[in-house]
């Protein structure tokens, strides 16, 4: 089967589809995989194609001001989505597939396919296009609303509705120009671990909880600074991933005092400028790395800290590590509700809220979810997420 995987955003939103590709071409298919600049995930060894946008540059801080937000969509945004929306119908008709597999955020992907008469197969690392009664859409509404959780799901598909004009312009060189509406997915592929989100019985049975995509390559070594920094003594990760707003040395002040109260070490990871290290707390129990894959150095540590980002969650809970989530943004309350809910992680602490007198308590409420984070490690890490995936993709 030809395969075209389409995948935008940060490397949160690269990494399980680069897995997946991996996984396909595996079983002897032919996978092309279209992805935005500067990801900075490991893409060795696959087919593919550039989408012409760069998330990094997107999402940077420009401002709280609304003037600023509406300039920056003007400016930066949407000229990003432009070329990314063109670009995915370019290298789908190039490829010519079987089936066309795609982000959320790729919104041309499930027109291309239609086009070509090829089914199309929507992927939600958030649940945030699958109505159910059982939560609200992730990232719209931080409450529970009851009966009128599925209304919050309109909501999040506004984006069509953003970028019609964009669309409309990349399906252009399409038999017949753009279809007259979005045809819906021949499935829906939920890369999320049942053991963090039990499968909702509302949901129809096109819509596949298939357990987290992660690679069974064997893990690589970090590099020996970080090596020996580990086998020190007990340590704790923090990273916020690609979130960079609001002040990232208050934030390292925050993680390293809170750690120093609990007598652990901090691997600092600082991503896209979320964390920084202040002067004057530099020590042998604290070590800065721009970045590492999760899965080198999560194992072993006695808790982490993190934003709340969908990948970030699941590597977590992969490692069998209880979270403090010092939630941002759109899904990141939802998941640090979730494993509090779960007893996987503390209380969520909001960013604008995070300060050692919160932090250093919460760290001591995680350290206590241990076993509970070690049971679910056992269950996720036995979970054939991209195998599930590809016997939905075949079976089509």
């Amino acid at each position: 089967m030809r395969m075209m995987l389409l995948t935008s955003g940060t490397r949160g939103d690269v990494e399980p589809f680069a897995a997946l590709a991996r996984c396909a071409a595996e079983h002897g298919h032919e996978v092309r995989l279209g992805v935005p600049e500067n990801s900075g995930v490991d893409l060795s060894g696959l087919d593919t194609v550039g989408l012409e946008v760069d998330f990094h540059r997107l999402v940077q801080e420009r401002g709280i001001s609304p003037w600023t937000a509406v300039r920056h969509f003007r400016t930066e945004i949407r000229p990003g989505m432009r070329r990314m929306l063109a670009a995915a119908v370019r290298e789908t008709l190039a490829h010519e597939p079987d089936v066309v597999v795609h982000h959320a955020k790729v919104l041309t992907a499930p027109l291309v396919a239609d086009a070509l008469g090829m089914p199309s197969v929507l992927v939600e690392a958030i649940p945030v296009l699958t109505p159910t009664r059982q939560f609200p859409a992730p990232g719209v509404v931080n409450r529970d609303l009851g009966r009128f959780n599925r209304r919050t799901y309109a909501v999040a598909r506004a984006a069509e509705r953003m970028f019609h004009r964009d669309i409309e312009r990349a399906c252009a060189p399409l038999p017949g120009g753009a279809p007259a509406s979005v045809p819906a997915p021949a499935a829906t592929l939920l890369p999320i671990s049942p053991q963090l989100l039990p499968r909702p019985d509302d949901w129809p049975a096109t819509a596949h909880l298939t357990g987290s995509w992660h690679s069974g390559a064997p893990v690589p070594e970090p590099p020996d600074a970080v090596r020996a920094f580990l086998r020190d003594g007990p340590f704790l990760v923090a990273t916020f991933g690609s979130m960079a707003s609001g002040d990232p040395v208050a934030r390292g002040r925050a993680v390293v005092e809170s750690a120093r109260a609990h007598g652990l070490r901090t691997l600092m990871l600082t991503g896209w400028g979320g964390l920084a290290l202040p002067d004057e707390l530099r020590g042998d129990d604290v070590l800065t790395v721009a970045s590492l894959p999760l899965d080198t150095v999560l194992p072993g540590a006695a808790l982490a800290v993190h934003h709340g980002g969908a990948g970030t969650v699941h590597a977590v809970a992969r490692a069998g590590v209880p979270h403090v989530v010092v939630p941002f943004l759109a899904d990141q309350p939802f998941w640090g509700r979730q494993l509090h809910r779960l007893g996987l992680a503390a209380a969520p602490i909001p960013q604008k809220k995070l300060t050692a007198e919160r932090l250093t308590p919460a760290m001591g409420e995680a350290l206590g979810c241990r076993p509970a984070a070690e049971r679910v490690g056992r269950a996720v890490r036995a979970e054939r997420g991209l195998e599930t995936a590809l016997s939905v993709l075949t079976a089509l």
